[in-house]
């Protein structure tokens, strides 16, 4: 049948993936560095991504395809044991990841706040206790989201920043995480065991590109698979072309600091 469906120009693509979580359907997966339709039939056509590609890498084409099924939507997200989404959804809707919200005079809801990016303060200002009956020291923590896939490489907190790469793991095994890395940092968090590790270096290298960073700080443990995150990052600073300082973290499964280095330039 001829029916409209997304197209994504994978020549603009920089797999960001902020179009994945703005489509209900599952339809959208980032492979290989660049997003990619699954599956015509998992596509409705309604466009919930295109606002969220900041390439302007997808549009809506009229072309033969399979009819939209609703049934192998329900099927799909089981599989990736994410609920299916029972109402349609409109141009509107979506997760608005690419947008930009300051705390203060934010706008209420709407979307998927796993991707809705906001910036909480500058790295390192001091920020006001809630008191002690919900937290008793204030968090390091500036913008949201903080993972790898879902931090749109523009976001302007990080723009001339000291940005922080941690593996999953780090938070929960180093217990001074916050005052002795976060602080002072943008943050983004990934696992090199589980992910696509090229999709890493793929933002990582958009991050370098569209950021004057003052240098990146990469928090890992000391477990083998862990220094896939290192690696992506120097893959992205050599894809970039830019001397940016990098420093090696290890942080061992026991919560102590392995070691610290500089990695110089050329490795």
């Amino acid at each position: 049948m001829i029916r409209e469906v997304v197209k994504i120009d994978e020549d603009k693509c920089n797999g960001c993936g902020l179009c994945v979580p703005a489509c209900q359907e599952g339809a959208i997966r980032v492979v290989n560095g660049k997003a990619k339709l699954v599956a015509d039939r998992l596509c409705d056509g309604l466009g919930a991504c295109l606002g969220h590609c900041p390439q302007g890498a997808i549009a809506i084409e009229r072309r033969e395809a399979d009819g939209f099924n609703e049934e192998a939507v329900a099927a799909h997200l089981g599989e990736d044991h994410r609920p299916a989404q029972q109402t349609p959804v409109s141009v509107a809707a979506g997760c608005p990841g690419s947008q930009f919200r300051s705390l203060a005079g934010a706008p209420p809801g709407g979307g998927c706040p796993s991707a809705r990016f906001t910036q909480f303060g500058s790295p390192g200002a001091p920020k006001p206790s809630l008191g002690p009956q919900t937290r008793s020291v204030a968090s390091e923590l500036t913008h949201w989201p903080v993972k790898i896939r879902l931090l749109n490489p523009i976001a302007p907190v990080l723009q001339g920043t000291s940005l922080l790469v941690a593996a999953d793991c780090v938070p929960v095994a180093f217990p001074a995480f916050q005052t002795r890395l976060l602080r002072g940092h943008a943050v983004v968090i990934g696992c090199p065991k589980f992910d696509d590790v090229q999709a890493y270096a793929d933002k990582l290298t958009a991050i370098i590109e569209h950021n004057e960073l003052a240098e990146i700080v990469v928090a890992h443990m000391e477990v083998p698979c862990c220094n896939g995150l290192l690696m992506a990052v120097l893959e992205a600073r050599r894809r970039a072309g830019r001397a940016v300082p990098i420093v090696d973290v290890v942080i061992g499964i026991q919560g102590d600091v392995l070691s610290r280095q500089e990695v110089p330039a050329g490795q």
